[in-house]
């Protein structure tokens, strides 16, 4: 599974929040910095030829679905992060997240009891 570029991952929540949708509907999905149709059709058919999306014809038009699902992807991209940044450490991750002040103390008791449910 490839990594996709940030406009990809964006239009790949859409899919995955839409489940089935036309360009034109993912186009009125974008709230900022809304490509040409062209060129988001062209990102559109790029995710199918990754293998990411399908598409049912109908006519001239062609009606997209995600066949990767969110929850792979993620997996994959997290583990990926991890590794590259966190020298493969849940442990370096999550110490980032607390110095940058991005997870509290209530948070953090939350996952350790969480944890201790699952042993």
């Amino acid at each position: 599974m490839q990594k996709l570029t940030n406009k990809e991952e964006e239009i790949m929540q859409i899919l995955w929040k839409l489940k089935k949708a036309f360009v034109k509907e993912v186009m009125a999905e974008i709230t900022e910095d809304q490509p040409h149709y062209n060129t988001l059709s062209t990102i559109i058919r790029n995710l199918e030829e990754k293998g990411f999306v399908s598409h049912n014809a109908f006519g001239n038009t062609h009606q997209y679905f995600p066949i990767v699902k969110m929850e792979d992807y993620r997996k994959r991209f997290m583990n990926t992060a991890i590794d590259t940044y966190f020298d493969s450490s849940y442990k370096n991750m999550v110490s980032f997240f607390a110095k940058e002040e991005k997870i509290s103390a209530q948070e953090l008791r939350e996952i350790l009891a969480m944890i201790e449910k699952k042993q």
